[in-house]
């Protein structure tokens, strides 16, 4: 089987980039989606809160989700269900399984790789104690109640502080629960402002920074947890420990980019992000292989996946029209960061490939108060701009123009970093 674009993933980033491609003049693609129906994560996301940007509305996950799918359904675009991509070779041949077609494969002229990520589980973080029923990440313990209807617990610690802990913090209260605390072992929170105040002060939830589980109590099911403060080096202090009764425990302690495929096929990953090192046009290090949304790098808002995605697709297409030059071809500029910002999306600029307006998009790696964010291209300020607060927990995007890239001589970077901090 041939497609001239074979998507991976068949969530807010797969479907958008679909429909971006399809609208660039392709109509021989394909979406690879492992679920039996598309969407993605955003289907169990039945809070609001989505949308503003892209819809000018505030929707639910199933909402926005709907939205894409009626789009690609629209343009006829061609979506197999409960189909794995079991591998992808540089060549760009995936190979597929399914109950229906059993192993096949699909040779593409263009990838686009939109796996999504998942949550970092509890091996991940050498928590000590037992291992008792009642512990479960945010995700799961969201999936559980939004589409099956099961309460995990009813006395609940949240290790964590990321979005979706925010926001199960307020659905397991809303849904009867006694939330006790949200412990942070960073001095910050790792989500949204809105989210924290929405999910955890409406509701008196407390949320307590510096602070870890150092010891977890009951050997069939979780009967309490220990609490304990945390110095500069994250590293427990005797004597703040406090013991915490509760019968389940959820894990909120970050998201990873689903990298396996691309790193399986040889693609180049960040080792800040963990997602693909990507140009101005969201091509990996292979030519032809595009990435987008949390495959990427992880995202806070789904407005910002989908127009990330919907500008591959678009890339993918001119690439596969013959439109675009190929990886690396000319003067590749280094995008590199400084004063607090821990890393770009994009990470190289070649200026015979950009368009008007470039985007990017970076984390920085603490709290700052009152920073200039500020864009060099060689020694030259082409963007300053004061914000009242930086956090980790939102991500930060600036637009260079097409003429200030166009300046960039040899030797030069892009420098992307803060200010005044």
């Amino acid at each position: 089987m041939h497609k001239q674009i074979v998507i991976i993933g068949g969530g807010p980033a797969g479907l958008a980039a679909a429909v971006a491609a399809k609208d660039s003049g392709i109509d021989d693609i394909v979406v690879i989606e492992r679920a039996s129906s598309p969407g993605g994560i955003l289907m169990q996301c039945i809070h609001n809160g989505f949308g503003l940007h892209t819809f000018k509305e505030e929707l639910t996950g199933p909402e926005y989700a709907e939205r894409f799918i009626r789009k690609a359904e629209e343009r006829n675009i061609e979506i197999l269900l409960s189909t794995f991509a079991i591998d992808i070779t540089a060549d760009k041949t995936v190979t597929c399984m399914s109950r229906d077609k059993g192993i096949f494969t699909i040779e593409a002229d263009a990838i686009i790789l939109a796996m999504g990520c998942r949550e970092r589980p509890r091996g991940a973080l050498n928590t000590p104690g037992y291992r008792p029923a009642g512990i479960y990440s945010a995700g799961t313990a969201q999936k559980l109640v939004n589409l099956e209807g099961k309460m995990p617990g009813s006395e609940v610690v949240i290790l964590g502080s990321g979005d979706i802990g925010l926001i199960m913090a307020r659905r397991m209260t809303l849904e009867g629960a006694k939330v006790k605390a949200v412990a942070e072992i960073m001095p910050y929170s790792g989500g949204l402002k809105r989210n924290i105040v929405q999910c955890l002060d409406d509701f008196s939830i407390p949320l307590l920074l510096s602070t870890t589980v150092v010891d977890i109590a009951g050997k069939d099911r979780v009967e309490s947890v220990t609490l304990a403060k945390v110095d500069e080096k994250l590293n427990p202090i005797p004597g703040t420990e406090e013991v915490v009764k509760c019968d389940t425990l959820l894990l909120s302690c970050g998201l990873l980019p689903e990298n396996e495929l691309s790193q399986q096929m040889g693609v180049t990953l960040s080792p800040v992000t963990g997602g693909p090192v990507v140009d101005e046009s969201l091509e990996t290090s292979i030519e032809g292989v595009f990435a987008a949304g949390n495959v990427l790098h992880v995202h806070d808002l789904v407005d910002y996946v989908s127009e990330e995605a919907s500008n591959a697709g678009a890339k993918a297409a001119e690439y596969v029209k013959g439109l675009s030059g190929k990886a690396g071809k000319g003067t590749g500029y280094k995008v590199e960061t400084g004063n607090g910002v821990r890393y770009t999306v994009p990470t190289i600029i070649h200026p015979e490939k950009v368009s008007d307006l470039t985007t990017i998009r970076f984390r920085v790696g603490n709290v700052y108060k009152n920073p200039e964010i500020c864009v060099y291209i060689g020694d030259r300020c082409v963007i300053r701009r004061k914000k009242m607060i930086c956090a980790p927990g939102e991500m930060e995007q600036v637009v260079l123009k097409k003429d200030d890239i166009a300046t960039l001589k040899d030797g030069e970077t892009v420098k992307v970093l803060l200010e005044n901090i």
